[in-house]
């Protein structure tokens, strides 16, 4: 159970596994007001930024669970290089089935939604583990403009224009799902700059280092297209945002 060496190659130098600043990761936690002792669910916790920052600067504790087996000992040794081992801990593990032993104050899932199969399935897992009067953090892409055709749609690796909605019908959709918007945090075009670029310069060193890997074919395609199509696509089509959600 792991991700494809792939995905760790191409994002082997991040700590936040999304079009996400840390600035802005920042902004999140101080916006929410969280206390000392907080206890915080991230289910496919990555790298572990969010709880290992947010236990050093707020003082909250918590439990992140990640497929990845790399992310997951990144995630740790974050914990231990910023003091905070003993307030954060990290499973490797399936988050699409977690359910936290202790009701938790605040329970997040940024950027992987398909632990649900979606926004909805996903909103139901998290409040399987979330006290009442909790936050719930998703973490989910929107369209910024509407995609003209489907090859639009598909070089910002949707499926479909209906993978996406745009941002209004997206905080549209928590509301039909129960739930008031309290606050978010979007990442804008330089946070998308910031992720996808280093995603290059990662597979371009690792291509130096292993050119007779399986894999280096496939990566030396990636590196050759996709900025390119990035730039022409998904750098204007496709948004991203982090939102903090409470039940009616």
């Amino acid at each position: 159970m792991d991700l494809p060496r792939s995905f760790t190659i191409r994002e082997s130098s991040h700590r936040i596994h999304n079009p996400f600043a840390s600035e802005k990761l920042a902004a999140l936690g101080q916006a929410l007001h969280m206390a000392a002792g907080t206890l915080v669910l991230d289910l496919a916790s990555g790298s572990g930024e969010m709880l290992c920052t947010w236990a050093h600067a707020h003082g909250i504790v918590g439990t992140g669970v990640d497929i990845s087996t790399e992310f997951t000992a990144r995630a740790r040794a974050r914990a231990s290089e910023l003091g905070v081992a003993d307030q954060v801990d990290f499973i490797h593990g399936d988050a699409s089935g977690y359910v936290a032993d202790e009701s938790v104050d605040l329970a997040a899932c940024i950027g992987a939604t398909w632990i649900g199969n979606g926004v909805a399935g996903t909103i139901d897992l998290l409040r399987r583990s979330l006290r009442p009067g909790g936050i719930l953090l998703i973490g989910e892409p929107y369209w910024r403009q509407d995609p003209p055709d489907q090859h639009t749609a598909e070089a910002c690796h949707a499926s479909g224009k209906d993978d996406f909605r745009l941002l209004p019908e997206l905080i549209e959709q928590f509301g039909e799902l129960g739930y008031d918007v309290v606050e978010m945090v979007i990442a804008d075009q330089d946070s998308w700059d910031r992720y996808r670029a280093a995603q290059w310069l990662n597979i371009r060193r690792w291509l130096d280092r292993n050119p007779d890997d399986e894999l280096a074919a496939g990566l030396r395609a990636e590196l050759s297209e996709e900025p390119a199509r990035y730039a022409r696509y998904q750098r204007e089509y496709l948004g991203w945002g982090v939102f903090a959600l409470m039940s009616r």
